[in-house]
Parts: C-alpha cells; sequence; structure tokens
C-alpha cells in the first residue's frame, strides 16, 4: 500500500518516545509531530534524522483503512491498547 499524502495520521496520533528533531523527548499521542507541514507530509521523509521508528513504519490497509479519519482512529486506537 503506498502512503496517503497529506493523511498525517501516523504523525499525530500515536506517541513516539525516541527524539525528533525539534522534539527532544519525543511526543505524546495525539500531537500532532513538529516535523509535520501544513500539508500534513513529512518534513524529514527521506533525510537521515528522520526517527528509525517514523522509517520502519510501512502503511497497511489494516491500519490505515480506506480514509484519513479511519487511518487516525485504527492508529488512536492501537496507541490506547498499548
Amino acid at each position: 500500500m503506498e502512503c496517503r499524502l497529506g493523511c498525517g495520521a501516523c504523525c499525530i496520533a500515536p506517541s513516539i518516545s525516541s527524539p525528533i528533531p525539534g522534539m527532544p523527548n519525543g511526543k505524546p499521542a495525539g500531537t500532532r509531530c513538529i516535523q509535520l507541514n501544513e500539508d500534513n507530509l513529512c518534513k524529514l521523509f527521506g533525510k537521515p534524522e528522520r526517527p528509525k521508528v517514523c522509517h520502519e513504519f510501512k502503511p497497511c490497509p489494516i491500519v490505515c483503512g480506506s480514509t484519513n479519519q479511519q487511518a487516525f482512529d485504527n492508529i488512536t486506537e492501537l496507541e490506547n491498547l498499548t
């Protein structure tokens, strides 16, 4: 599955415990990543400073659903379960 450009659910819904440039302590769940631009695109995509956890996340239909809202809801639910 290709990522839906402009979705941003994986950059908002989950907590990220590893450092992110501009967010040295990571980010809590539900908080918009500082590296997410106004079009919901990652400013670090393809760059070496992008956190490993972000690089390793691969979109899939089960997690991302068929809409941006489904992706946000699914990732939020996964976050709440962990």
